[in-house]
């Protein structure tokens, strides 16, 4: 009986609900739920309850795979590699020894936070070495502390060089930012610059796994994105031809003139559009430079269809 006792709280303390593994590894359930019955990520056990319950080791790989699909390797290639495998192509350690089996020491900002770590008391597993209310107030010495743990309900870009330069007074070898709302190029931000981003957890027990990942995590480094130098494709239907075939089509039975012109004049506005962002938002310039690329090639496939639909219908074209 003690044996089966001992059995289940290990599998309890070693084990994480879907939930909290998706979240700790920066995935939604539901794309957690899509990986595993596409290709077989997780050799899960089950609860009594029949819930999946994930390991840490688990946890790591799916962490690693999001990491490299948002790097642009598709996820079909990646389910067979080994962890070590995956760890090398993101430039992370494969083995996290340095990390605290202990309690984490934490230095906390936010009011709210703090309270409730205090309530919880030492049973979460951190040890709290100092607290304040907001980042420009961070204060604790160097090295006292391994994790930033930082609760901003109301994230935004400002917070970035605001986290930069506390991370840098207390020294600590891991920050883990804590939101309720955020725009997404925030965390995206926040996350090329080595930061665990989770929004605020619902049961107090996971911040320390929070901690612990980002810990587990401080050697990975994002590779640098250079600017997209790939030229956008020039237009070669314009609004006009599109009015002037769409009228010519009208004779015939098939719409799919009308049809073509319809999404032709919906991507280039979504290329217009993305083209626009990227003055508008320098912090996210890349990601609308590929937006509106990605748009163009659409349009280019889009134009060359209406053109062979145009000479098989006698269709008026402009000039080549």
């Amino acid at each position: 009986m003690d044996d089966t006792n001992t059995s289940k709280q290990e599998k309890s303390a070693l084990a994480y609900r879907s939930g909290v593994a998706a979240r700790l590894a920066g995935l939604s359930v539901e794309t957690l739920r899509v990986w595993e019955r596409r290709y077989g990520l997780s050799d899960t056990q089950r609860s009594e309850h029949g819930q999946r319950l994930y390991t840490a080791g688990q946890v790591r790989r799916l962490a690693l795979l999001k990491q490299l699909v948002d790097q642009g390797h598709p996820i079909g290639t990646l389910t067979t590699l080994p962890v070590e495998q995956l760890a090398e192509l993101t430039g992370a350690r494969a083995d996290h020894a340095d990390t605290p089996s202990g309690p984490i020491s934490v230095a906390v900002v936010g009011d709210s936070l703090a309270r409730r770590i205090a309530a919880a008391g030492r049973s979460l597993g951190l040890d709290v070495r100092a607290a304040c209310a907001r980042l420009d107030e961070v204060t604790v010495p160097i090295g006292s502390a391994d994790v930033l743990l930082v609760e901003l309900s109301e994230l935004d870009e400002a917070a970035v060089p605001l986290l930069a330069a506390a991370r840098t007074r207390a020294g600590v070898a891991a920050v883990v930012v804590l939101y309720r709302f955020c725009a997404s190029a925030t965390i995206r931000e926040l996350r090329a610059h080595g930061c665990l981003v989770a929004r605020v957890p619902a049961e107090m027990g996971e911040l320390a796994i929070l901690c612990r990942a980002a810990l587990a995590g401080q050697q990975v480094r994002l590779p640098e994105r250079t600017a997209a130098t790939a030229p956008v494709p020039p237009r070669r239907l314009d609004e006009q031809a599109l009015a002037a075939i769409t009228a010519a089509g009208n004779r015939l039975s098939c719409e799919c003139p009308r049809h073509l012109s319809e999404l032709l004049l919906m991507v280039g506005s979504f290329e217009r559009y993305s083209a626009q962002c990227i003055a508008r938002n320098t912090s996210d310039a890349q990601l609308h430079r590929d937006l509106e690329l990605a748009a163009a090639q659409a349009r280019v496939l889009l134009e060359s269809a209406m053109e062979r639909l145009a000479l098989a219908e006698g269709l008026p074209l402009p000039p080549a």
